[in-house]
């Protein structure tokens, strides 16, 4: 990893923190609306982003109310969901397409974040994942034109 790509991935990491913390309250429990999952978009522009992201996951879960069970599990359905999307990148080329695949694998593998609810505070497991798939699919969908046109003019793929 060149300094460039360190220095970039830190950005995304502070980037993901800062707009976490901004939002806190609406991050971590049933019912999520965590803005700052929009930065997964950007492992479908380059995979180099996904230490980036992971780090700022992990840094954020760690003042989770949900204690070590979001580093592992939060941090856990990150790595899988954005390894599942670098995958399907060696087989599909069009970033619009990827970036809906995106919100889709990210949103179905909040049975993840569900069960981790479920092991911690003794949430209802299938309403639990209802309820954090729904925000986790409303988050990444408004995401995708907003990461699509800050890609045309900023062009993600050069930047690392």
């Amino acid at each position: 990893m060149n300094v460039k790509t360190l220095v970039i991935n830190g950005l995304i990491a502070a980037l993901y923190v800062v707009v976490s913390i901004a939002i806190a309250p609406f991050g971590f429990t049933n019912i999520q609306f965590r803005i700052s999952e929009m930065f997964n978009h950007l492992v479908v522009f380059d995979k180099r982003y996904f230490f980036g992201i992971v780090i700022g996951v992990f840094i954020v879960n760690l003042n989770s109310p949900l204690g070590w069970y979001d580093l592992v599990f939060g941090v856990a359905h990150s790595v899988i969901s954005l390894g599942i999307i670098i995958f399907l990148s060696k087989f599909i080329k069009d970033k619009l397409t990827l970036l809906f695949l995106n919100t889709i694998v990210f949103t179905f593998n909040m049975f993840i974040i569900a069960f981790a609810l479920n092991l911690a505070l003794e949430l209802p497991f299938w309403f639990t994942w209802l309820t954090t798939a729904i925000g986790e699919f409303g988050v990444l969908l408004i995401g995708i034109p907003i990461f699509y046109a800050l890609h045309k003019r900023l062009r993600f793929d050069k930047l690392i």
